[in-house]
């Protein structure tokens, strides 16, 4: 009755509140295409409805509540349509389906420059087609609004505790493997970069930002392949050879790559250390030489449709370098209170590695229905490492007779990591939610064998030897909501993830347990005005735990007088981050405030009873930083454009020192990167780039690090109707990048000076072969625990 009466007083009102639309789907030829997917958005572009068109290419849509929607009209082998509509005076429409072939040449005639979008929860850097997409996704990365890349190591906002996904998923992805496998990685290929400063729920709560690599989808079925080689020319040459295959046909899509590498890798290095005690200085020459000619790394991607609701993938990655060697010769000069050599003695370090990295994922995805999806993964790696080290050292100390000692070491490693995780979707036209639980499982074993000549015969020690295992846990659960109102935007998420961990050390003997509960919530809020300019403010919790690697409390000897040595009773770093931001017109600032109780970092101290300085990975007690991020595209012409970034920042450290005393490190830090690039001709084949990046001193825990700044230079050009791909990149042209590390403070007074060997040119050759559209297969969600291997 109620119904009937609101029927009769209020017909207009429903009529209002209730649209259709209906129309034809055909191609260039008018011919009827028949089962193209219809799909209808709101203005906030959640997907409202969904239907096929009939067997002669009619679709009717009903009970449309929204006035104003966009239409997507799509079919295999055509070219995507879209369309926004007012429903005020609803039509029928006609729809004509161009072929994909006509799409891609229109792409490749209109290029444009990267568009910045200010996400509730993210700052999304758009590349598709820009004039940066002929650079790799390691140099995209670089270019990437609040992203910096000191001496190859990634920082957001000058946090280095970054996680890098490809299309959401997870990859191991840690220092040169990371670099290779983003250099080897077409930018043409990606569609954009997220910037996730604040990462919501269902990321793991472990690291500081997210950056997630948005691939481009598979579009036409076929078979491609890249031949790729790139020549690397520093202080010594270095090359990687590379096939990339990509298949897709109907359901199916695979992916295979390998690349192998080779090169002799070399750093420059001064150490200093003043023993105000003793009144000495000791100083060493550390030019350090590593030959690797047999790294090899392969993946490989599959995925299957199953059904129109049920999506399967698989996922395979290994690393094998059977042996990276050298030999270091260092002379270390001891100066007394005259700036008087009066000792000296030279170090000989004759040492190799080998290296075995497996990982295997597979993960299934399931379409509930219109509004909900189920995501399933669980993983395996096995990462197995040994290190071998012969040290011979020539003495010649005043007042004692010339003396020669000898040390080996033999350190094995080998972790093995599983996980589990279960993720749940629901998306509604104004509410999304987010459920999911994770487990995973860590069981690492190192081993390291010490033997020295103490006694006239080199034998086994094994007071000096230890075994190392630890066992660890973990267990999540989240969920979050999103709500869209209007001009406003909200989300807000709480994430519960629990850690059992053991660690026993064999010499000497201690065993370490824990187990604790940690709950990180997340909250965003975005206002967009009527001339479109968006405020926002965000959240976050989140936690550091320490690489696998940290733990081992054994102590790795670099010569007699120096050696590095972890800490099993390491505390895991809690983090909070708040954000306001502002974007209009492609400006957008940040401005941020990080704080850390108890970081986690590696620091030196010298040790005046033994000489000896230590290396030692150990909790301060906090960390504190505000500061302020600009961003800034200029498109001066369409084939000219200019990218400013910056990020002033202020950063305070407190650690207590050597002498029981609570110490403060702080400093004003500027990050500064500015590039200019052109396209040199009218197809986008032709394009160079310069730039200029610069940071100002810096701070670690103890550590005071020095500026830098480098320039760099990069040319590509394309030919063969884009079939050969070659490229030119000049880096770091006036050899800037060396930095001082230095730590002072009571009777602490030493430092280092660190080059890492980045003054150089590369020579790249990339020859792409069979049908270009295919793009790669879904990447493989991976966990953050083997982020810490």
């Amino acid at each position: 009755m109620n119904k009937i009466i609101f029927f009769l007083c209020f017909p207009m009102l429903v009529l209002a509140q209730k649209q259709k639309l209906a129309g034809t789907v055909v191609n260039t030829e008018n011919e009827k295409i028949s089962a193209a997917q219809i799909e209808l958005y709101d203005s906030q572009d959640k997907l409202i409805q969904e239907l096929k068109t009939d067997a002669k290419g009619g679709f009717t849509l009903e009970n449309i509540s929204e006035q104003n929607i966009k239409l997507v009209v799509k079919n295999k082998g055509y070219s995507l349509f879209e369309k926004t509509l007012n429903l005020e005076k609803p039509e029928d429409l006609q729809i004509i389906l161009k072929k994909e072939s006509q799409e891609i040449e229109e792409v490749v005639m209109t290029k444009r420059k990267p568009l910045v979008k200010r996400k509730v929860d993210r700052l999304e850097f758009n590349v598709e087609n820009s004039n940066i997409s002929s650079l790799n996704a390691w140099e995209i990365l670089k270019n990437t609004p609040g992203v910096t890349a000191n001496n190859n190591v990634l920082a957001v906002k000058g946090s280095t505790g970054i996680l890098v996904t490809i299309n959401d998923k997870k990859v191991m992805l840690t220092g040169d493997e990371l670099k290779n496998l983003l250099e080897n990685t077409q930018g043409d290929e990606v569609k954009s970069v997220e910037v996730i400063t604040n990462p919501p729920a269902k990321y793991e709560a472990s690291g500081s930002s997210v950056l997630n690599i948005i691939m481009k989808k598979n579009k036409i079925e076929g078979y491609r392949g890249i031949l790729s080689s790139k020549y690397v020319q520093t202080q010594y040459a270095k090359a990687v050879f590379g096939l990339s295959q990509y298949y897709k046909r109907d359901k199916f899509s695979i992916m295979g790559s390998y690349y192998k590498g080779m090169g002799t890798y070399y750093r420059e290095g001064l150490d200093y250390v003043n023993y105000s005690e003793s009144q000495t200085r000791w100083m060493s020459t550390m030019n350090r030489k590593d030959k690797n000619t047999n790294q090899n790394t392969l993946n490989f991607n599959v995925e299957y449709e199953l059904d129109s609701l049920t999506n399967l993938s698989l996922n395979y990655s290994g690393y094998f370098s059977p042996k990276s060697y050298g030999t270091y010769n260092v002379p270390t000069l001891i100066y007394n209170n005259q700036d008087v050599v009066e000792s000296n003695y030279r170090t000989l370090n004759d040492h190799h590695s080998r290296s075995i990295n497996n990982s295997v994922s597979f993960q299934i995805d399931r379409k509930l229905n219109k509004k909900s999806s189920l995501s399933w993964i669980n993983y395996f790696t096995g990462n197995n490492a040994s290190k071998y080290q012969n040290v011979i050292t020539h003495l010649n100390f005043a007042g004692e007779p010339p003396r020669e000692d000898n040390f080996m070491t033999q350190n094995k490693a080998d972790v093995q990591l599983y996980s589990t995780q279960l993720d749940y979707q629901w998306k509604g036209e104004k509410l999304e939610f987010e459920s999911g639980t994770k487990y995973s499982f860590v069981k690492t074993n190192s081993k390291l064998d010490f033997s020295d000549n103490q006694n006239g015969v080199l034998e086994y020690r094994p007071e000096k030897s230890s075994v190392f295992d630890y066992k660890e846990h973990n267990f999540a659960l989240y969920s979050s909501l999103s709500y869209n109102i209007g001009k406003w935007n909200f989300k807000g998420g709480l994430r519960a993830e629990m850690t059992d961990l053991e660690g026993i050390v064999s010499e000497p003997y201690d065993q370490n347990k824990n187990n604790y509960w940690n709950f990180f919530p997340t909250f965003y809020a975005q206002y967009t005005t009527e001339n479109k300019q968006e405020f926002g403010f965000s959240y976050g919790k989140r936690i550091s735990r320490p690489s696998y690697s940290w733990l081992n409390p054994a102590k790795s000897y670099y010569n007699l007088f120096s050696y590095y040595q972890g800490d099993p009773k390491l505390k895991a770093t809690i983090t909070h981050n708040l954000n306001l931001t502002y974007s209009w017109k492609n400006w957008n600032l940040d401005l941020y405030y990080r704080k850390e109780n108890f970081p986690s970092m590696e620091i030196s101290y010298q040790e005046p009873e033994t000489n000896s300085v230590i290396y030692h990975f150990t909790n301060i007690e906090k960390g504190e930083a505000f500061g302020l991020s600009l961003y800034k595209n200029f498109q001066v012409k369409s084939w000219w454009n200019i990218i400013l970034s910056e990020n002033l920042e202020h950063n305070e450290n407190y650690f207590k020192g050597v002498d029981g005393m609570l110490y403060k490190n702080k400093v004003w830090n500027l990050e500064s990167n500015i590039s200019t690039s052109f396209t040199l001709d009218k197809n986008n084949d032709w394009k160079m780039e310069m730039g200029h990046r610069y940071y100002s001193p810096s701070i670690q825990g103890t550590f005071k690090i020095s500026s830098a700044w480098s320039a760099y230079f990069v040319m590509n050009r394309k030919f063969f109707n884009k079939r050969l791909e070659a490229s030119l990149i000049v880096s770091d042209i006036f050899r800037t990048t060396g930095q001082k590390i230095v730590t002072k403070y009571a009777n602490q007074d030493n430092y280092f000076q660190d080059y890492t060997d980045t003054q150089g040119f590369t020579l790249s050759l990339k020859f792409n072969f069979g049908n270009q559209s295919v793009k790669n297969a879904k990447t493989i969600k991976k966990t953050s625990e083997q982020d810490r291997l």
